[in-house]
């Protein structure tokens, strides 16, 4: 079981169909587990994940449309059924409050569980820091009020094997100069840059339905995944406009200007089926804009998030690779145009 990995629950947009189930998203993120926009059914697909009730820390609603939140009443009442005593983080738009308090009592149970609720107001901003992370959220432009999320991991420092011989510097002593900053030896005192490197800390974010916008770039800016809702196919642009979502090929171009890692495609329309011509459509209307990895999500897919290295050449790649937009004109990624 990977330390840092994405497990899909659910892949359908307002309707669910015999291979998607509605939304849902964990996030095993070392220690800490969050879960995103548990749609209905979610409970479910978390026994046959191998997900359990204990490993949820947080629960990030980005919306109260009804495949992003009407499997909350079950996964609270699995938790409470369960005895989970730590205390959970719970996210979700301030302004439609009420219907989070609907969904918690929305049936007789024992509502023994610790909730920490943190109700996000626009424009959004840092929700929580912690050592492990920072969660941030942002505003995005939906129906309704909704927001994604984004994970930040603090920069570090990885220790150098050769670095650390040849300062004469072992044992207990690694982790001395790891929380002090500096150690004495032979009478020299050694600083911790003197036996180690910059580790650049890891990034995750999750935007779900919302049109173009500021804040989708936002969130996805320098991610090593992105899981980005690819509703519609880029034909079917018009209907995406209407109802607030994006197209795959938006979701590329996300994706490339915000030099992403990894993007995870997600919460497809029912219009179409789930064979592996209509899904390789989705991959390959993203890949036009965006030529990094891409992952067209199913049901029960377990996604490790991508290793640390040097993606540095990628990045530069996708910020001055050409992108057309769905108006004709030729422009850099990096000059933005939405084609309205």
């Amino acid at each position: 079981m990977a330390a840092r990995e994405l497990v899909v629950l659910g892949t359908a947009s307002q309707a669910p169909t015999r291979t998607r189930n509605h939304n849902g998203y964990f996030l095993r993120w070392d220690a800490v587990g969050l879960l995103f926009d548990p749609g209905e059914g979610t409970q479910r697909q978390m026994l046959l994940a191998g997900v359990t009730a204990s490993s949820i820390s947080w629960v990030c609603i980005t919306h109260f449309h009804g495949d992003h939140c009407l499997g909350l009443p079950g996964v609270l009442q699995r938790m409470a059924l369960d005895q989970v005593t730590h205390p959970v983080q719970v996210c979700y738009p301030a302004e439609n409050a009420e219907y989070f308090g609907r969904l918690r009592h929305a049936s007789l149970s024992r509502d023994s569980l610790c909730l920490d609720e943190h109700p996000l107001s626009p424009p959004g901003g840092e929700v929580v820091a912690t050592d492990a992370f920072t969660l941030e959220a942002r505003e995005l432009s939906h129906r309704v009020p909704a927001f994604g999320y984004r994970l930040v991991e603090p920069d570090g420092r990885r220790m150098r094997p050769d670095l650390l011989v040849a300062h004469g510097i072992s044992g207990p002593d690694i982790s001395r100069v790891q929380k002090n900053g500096k150690i004495a030896r032979n009478g020299k005192v050694v600083s911790l840059s003197e036996v180690s490197e910059p580790r650049r800390g890891q990034k995750f974010a999750l935007i779900m339905d919302t049109r173009m916008c500021d804040a989708a770039f936002e969130l996805a800016d320098g991610v090593d995944m992105l899981v980005c809702e690819s509703t519609f196919t880029d034909a079917d642009a018009g209907l995406a406009e209407d109802y607030g979502h994006l197209t795959a090929g938006q979701a590329g171009r996300i994706a490339a200007e915000s030099g992403a890692r990894l993007l995870v495609l997600t919460h497809f329309s029912q219009r179409y089926g789930s064979g592996s011509g209509e899904m390789s459509q989705f991959a390959q209307e993203a890949g036009a804009a965006f030529d990094g990895e891409i992952v067209v999500a199913s049901d029960l897919d377990r996604i490790p998030l991508p290793s640390r290295r040097r993606a540095q050449a990628q990045r530069l790649a996708n910020a001055y690779r050409q992108a057309i937009c769905p108006t004709g004109c030729v422009h850099r990624a990096g000059d933005r145009c939405w084609g309205r």
